[in-house]
């Protein structure tokens, strides 16, 4: 990045705090905890805000393909289902970072979210409260319902994942018959979607996603970043323009102009947790320089060499 973008700006002082505590923490090197998300997630992200009654959301980005479908919960209160939408927003990001983490960790498609769930809200610095948690478990249930179609385009050939991300869970109606919000107490994730997260799930360093949690901008090119940098050959940059930066990232925005200005403010904050990342920032787009991962290959779980169906 430029040396012209210094950090600072319009940034909170809470979010000042957060990202310059996480450098600390990040520049002293591991131990710290570790994140995980699918790798095509990293590139194709979810909608940042709510798409309404909208039924399906589609992103895709150079070779990488994502369709979601929202579906339908089985509510305990009627017996019968209740349609819900799209998961949207840094939420359901979060969530997501969740699942594909716990099910990598413990080795198990099967995540209990009961209470993990809230522990990890509570970890990011988040706050526990009611209107907090109903919104976590709103995505929850969103995602847990949704089909999920993951594909690679390469070389005249489509590899696809066609699966939910969840085939079975556990619902129990609230306790106050006010609120609407079903809980799962337990999720499967699909036995595709499980298999694929094993050999393709990127490590994402846990301070730098507490420091993001609050955007889910910031999350999404965070994220992008800690999967592409890496594979950028050593002497060949890479460059992308802001036409295709705005595909990929701006939802949202009707002029590039705003999108610059935002994108650049967003990267000054992701810059702060992942100070090995080397890019230019120019006049027609960024230039991506080979860097190292924010999690070096030593300190993540040995991935199995599932192919990705």
């Amino acid at each position: 990045m430029a040396e012209e973008a210094p950090l600072g700006g319009p940034l909170l002082s809470n979010t000042t705090r957060r990202l310059l505590d996480a450098a600390e923490t990040l520049r002293r090197g591991p131990p710290f905890e570790l994140d995980f998300l699918h790798t095509v997630l990293t590139q194709t992200g979810l909608p940042f805000r709510n798409p309404g009654d909208a039924r399906t959301w589609e992103r895709q980005q150079g070779g990488a393909a994502l369709r979601i479908e929202a579906g339908a919960v089985a509510d305990p209160r009627t017996g019968g289902f209740r349609t819900v939408g799209v998961p949207f927003g840094e939420k359901a990001r979060l969530v997501l970072i969740h699942l594909t983490g716990e099910a990598l960790r413990t080795g198990s498609p099967v995540v209990d979210v009961e209470d993990s769930l809230t522990a990890y809200v509570r970890g990011l610095g988040l706050p526990t409260d009611g209107r907090t948690i109903g919104t976590v478990r709103e995505q929850l249930a969103r995602l847990s319902a949704a089909t999920v179609r993951l594909a690679y385009f390469t070389e005249g050939r489509a590899a696809q994942v066609n699966a939910a991300l969840v085939t079975g869970l556990d619902l129990w109606a609230p306790r106050d018959p006010r609120q609407r919000v079903l809980w799962p107490s337990t999720v499967r994730l699909s036995d595709d979607y499980f298999a694929s997260i094993q050999s393709h799930a990127v490590p994402l360093a846990r301070p730098a996603i507490r420091a993001l949690a609050h955007s889910a901008l910031a999350l999404d090119a965070y994220c992008w970043l800690a999967q592409r940098l890496h594979r950028v050959p050593v002497s060949k940059p890479q460059a992308v323009s802001w036409s295709a930066l705005r595909d990929q990232f701006g939802q949202g925005f009707a002029r590039e102009r705003d999108f610059r200005r935002q994108f650049r403010e967003t990267l000054r904050s992701v810059l702060t947790v992942y100070p090995d990342a080397r890019l230019e920032d120019g006049e027609d787009g960024l230039l991506l320089h080979h860097s190292r991962p924010p999690v070096t290959p030593r300190i993540a779980p040995r991935a199995s060499k599932l192919p990705l169906p």
